[in-house]
């Protein structure tokens, strides 16, 4: 698989920092952004690499030239004018499947992962998408079930509750895609081609919660730097055995009102948020697991549940927090019901305690459960830690808390705990 990596941008956010060189030649930690994803892509098996230039461009071609110095083969597409961020695309005229790369960004993934999500899925495009901390002013990707993007919500959005899931700059493209278009001139990507390829239904998100930054900004860079230091770039990719807190729902996000069929009566308790983004900063990504029973009986539709997880995902994007993954299990096995949903009434692998949803998270983000946590406010979440090899966690009523469990008042207090802990 070839490479397409655009370094034609001025880099106006960087301000006197891209004064005299392109964006992409900018120096982290010790090293300029390009070669730092020509080296972390290298590594992922790609050593066939197009830089689009434009901006002070003889500046990369002068650093890199044809790539025998990195071990890799690298050609140009100089643009003598603005193309925007797809009209060399169309002038390059590839003919297999390409990975598409903005050039401002510092980032380790596992390639191989991505890549065959994208050929199961026959897929026109791949983005690699991920959650963030500031969904409300960020561009979010809305998809069904199956992963198939169904739209995109600008920044200017209107109120409402919304997944927290960015576009996060890198695509596989098929030449298939670009056969659906016409451009001879400037072509913006998002606007011209995403947009419109939507309808195909064959454009698919690829979530992951692998390291993917854009370093625009001298603050983002600054972080970027403490990340790289941390190792947490390279960490983070799953190739990496990963470790994590899964969240039970009710009674452990939010205030228990018992099983909730509509979303007014979400309310978030007090900082779990903060407790939310403490587990993220100590290096686990956190996955929420929760029985919704109400489902199968008939109180809430699946699109209502859907609602509000969104309005869960949006409470807490506004606050700077957020979630790798959220797994229900609609099943229950009691009957009578007078609405009930009778294929959804089965003993299935994955109402808690059994360990099911933990199974699945585990499989697609390579997490190692025996580092990992259980935290919920029930017996049966304690079972289910049990039952799939994690540490259990109790928050709540001490009364009601089981020896086999470590107990804390709250998610907060156990987010401050583990945060100060180094052995675990």
């Amino acid at each position: 698989m070839k490479a397409v990596i655009l370094c034609g941008g001025f880099g106006k956010r960087m301000g006197k920092l891209s004064l005299n060189i392109p964006k992409p030649m900018t120096i982290v930690s010790g090293k300029n952004v390009l070669l730092r994803q020509v080296e972390t892509l290298k590594r992922e098996g790609i050593t066939d690499f197009i830089f689009v230039t434009g901006y002070l461009g003889e500046k990369i071609k002068d650093f890199f030239g044809n790539g025998s110095d990195f071990d890799v083969s690298i050609s140009y597409f100089e643009e003598t004018e603005p193309l925007g961020t797809a009209g060399a695309l169309f002038k390059l005229k590839l003919k297999e499947d390409f990975l598409l790369v903005n050039g401002d960004l510092i980032f380790d993934f596992d390639l191989k992962r991505m890549s065959d999500y994208h050929r199961k899925n026959d897929s026109l495009l791949t983005l690699f998408t991920h959650p963030n901390s500031h969904p409300y002013d960020s561009t979010l990707i809305e998809t069904n079930k199956n992963g198939v993007v169904t739209a995109i919500l600008e920044k200017n959005r209107e109120n409402g509750f919304c997944s927290n899931l960015c576009n996060a700059g890198i695509s596989i493209v098929s030449p298939r895609l670009l056969e659906m278009f016409s451009f001879e001139g400037e072509a913006d990507f998002d606007r011209d081609v995403l947009k419109k390829a939507i309808k195909s239904q064959k454009v698919f998100s690829y979530k992951s919660p692998e390291y993917v930054f854009d370093m625009g900004t001298p603050e983002r860079l600054k972080k970027a730097e403490i990340d790289i230091e941390n190792k947490l770039v390279f960490l983070k990719n799953l190739r990496n055995p990963q470790k994590a807190v899964f969240l039970d729902r009710d009674g452990t996000i939010n205030k228990y009102k018992g099983f909730i069929s509509d979303p007014k009566d979400f309310e978030l308790i007090d900082k779990v948020a903060e407790a939310i983004s403490s587990f993220r900063n100590s290096g686990y990504l956190v996955v929420v697991v929760t029985n919704q029973p109400v489902v199968a009986r008939g109180e809430c539709s699946e699109e209502i549940l859907e609602l509000i997880h969104k309005k869960m995902e949006t409470l807490l994007g506004e606050d700077g927090a957020f979630l790798d993954e959220i797994y229900y299990c609609p099943h229950h096995t009691d009957k009578g019901f007078e609405n009930e949903i009778k294929e959804l009434k089965i003993d299935c692998d994955c109402r808690k305690p059994k360990p099911g949803m933990i199974f699945t998270a585990a499989e697609k983000f390579n997490i190692d459960l025996e580092k990992s946590f259980m935290v919920g406010d029930s017996l049966r979440d304690v079972e289910t830690a049990v039952n799939a090899g994690c540490r259990a966690v109790f928050v709540g009523d001490k009364k009601k808390s089981p020896s086999e469990a470590m107990f804390f008042e709250s998610l907060y207090d156990f987010a401050v705990y583990l945060k100060n802990k180094t052995d675990v």
